[in-house]
């Protein structure tokens, strides 16, 4: 048989490979989340509930005795569920009593800016995603008003939160119809609400490409104005709505992370500690640092409130990894969050099912292993949440 008998149209092959795999996503999907195919948060015990309150669990049972606030799901071994939605709720009772403004509803004041989070990496496999997925969700979750955006094309953090760009987004729908070049909409048409109260979601497809695209040609016509401030200027439309932001940047610089940097406030750098990730880094920084001096140049002001690192998929008893942690904070002193995120089978297992571990129950998994990753979830994006409460002067 001659080779030209047996090759094969690689565009053709691709395209086929590509039309399978979303067609079997959405079958798992329908499977997953019937009857409607769309996700719903997870009950939460009482104990859980009081944690995320912050009050203790015995002062959650007297005010359901009290009858005051939302009455929780009582199972047969008389066990109190609470929703997110009664949990929010419980927080705007308890805050009318709070000892000072902020205990229970730590979102923004008179006089507070808008908390702009970039998430990024060059590199894949450093947990980016992920991290900002559990970012957002958690602050939702404590009472902070966010919005999540995914600006990779890849859209993951879209696909996390129930939504599955190739069957959902057929025209449209993310954050490129607000900042294109062509007749813009307004950022408030593509904003959905999650299955999470207090939080909701911008979510991203490969139309997002098209900025990378669209920009150079505006550019030479001289069109394009200052292409870097147009996510700025789309999110101050919605700036009095949201606490947060939560951007998941694409990993590559190019003119969508650029203009998420324009933007942002505060700049989260997630590390895999290991050596071929560190050297690679140091090349993302280099290019990074040139881009945003070009960036300076053009008009923009590239101050931020905070840069930090954040180490994932970190093992503990790993030494080669302990050695390259060592080196980071020594470099970067307290640029490096304390907490670090552990690498977890639960997490990944979580992702199987397209859910954070946030989502799942923890009897899905073995005990000590959920509440380990859980555990560092929680000092990870808690941490984050103190920087956020810095910046705002508390």
């Amino acid at each position: 048989m001659t080779r030209a008998n047996t090759q094969e149209n690689l565009n053709a092959v691709i395209r086929g490979h590509s039309e399978l795999l979303a067609s079997q996503l959405h079958s798992q999907r329908e499977s997953l989340f019937p009857p409607d195919a769309s996700k719903t948060m997870r009950k939460f015990t009482s104990g859980e509930a009081a944690a995320l309150l912050g009050v203790n669990d015995s002062y959650l049972r007297k005010l359901h005795l009290d009858g005051k606030g939302p009455s929780p799901e009582v199972t047969s071994g008389n066990r109190r569920q609470y929703s997110a939605d009664d949990i929010q709720c419980l927080r705007v009772l308890l805050e009318k009593t709070a000892r000072k403004p902020g205990d229970y509803l730590p979102g923004r004041r008179s006089g507070d800016h808008l908390q702009i989070i970039g998430v990024m990496n060059f590199k894949g496999g450093s947990g980016k995603t992920t991290s900002a997925a559990h970012l957002a969700q958690r602050l939702a979750l404590k009472g902070y008003r966010v919005l999540a955006i995914d600006l990779d094309p890849q859209a993951s953090l879209t696909a996390l939160h129930g939504v599955q760009p190739e069957f959902d987004l057929p025209n449209g729908g993310t954050l490129y119809d607000a900042i294109r070049y062509d007749a813009p909409v307004p950022i408030t048409e593509v904003i959905r609400p999650t299955y999470i109260p207090n939080l909701d979601l911008i979510p991203g497809n490969l139309e997002l490409m098209e900025f990378e695209h669209e920009t150079p040609r505006a550019l030479s016509r001289g069109s394009a104005g200052l292409f870097f401030f147009r996510v700025k200027e789309a999110l101050a439309k919605v700036d009095d709505r949201y606490d947060v932001v939560v951007i998941d940047c694409p990993p590559q610089l190019g003119f969508l992370t650029m203009s998420a940097l324009s933007a942002a406030t505060g700049v989260l750098v997630t590390i895999h500690p290991e050596m071929l990730d560190v050297m690679s880094m140091s090349q993302f920084l280099r290019m990074t640092a040139d881009l945003m001096d070009v960036i300076a140049d053009s008009g923009a002001d590239m101050s931020h409130d905070w840069m930090r690192y954040l180490l994932t998929r970190y093992e503990p008893s790993d030494s080669p990894q302990n050695r390259i942690v060592a080196f980071l904070r020594t470099m970067y002193s307290d640029k490096v969050l304390n907490a670090p995120m552990l690498k977890s089978t639960a997490i990944s297992d979580a992702g199987l099912t397209k859910q954070t571990l946030y989502e799942v129950e923890r009897s899905a998994f073995t005990r000590s292993t959920y509440d380990r990753a859980i555990e560092s979830l929680n000092a990870v994006n808690d941490e984050i949440s103190q920087l956020i409460q810095k910046t705002w002067g508390r």
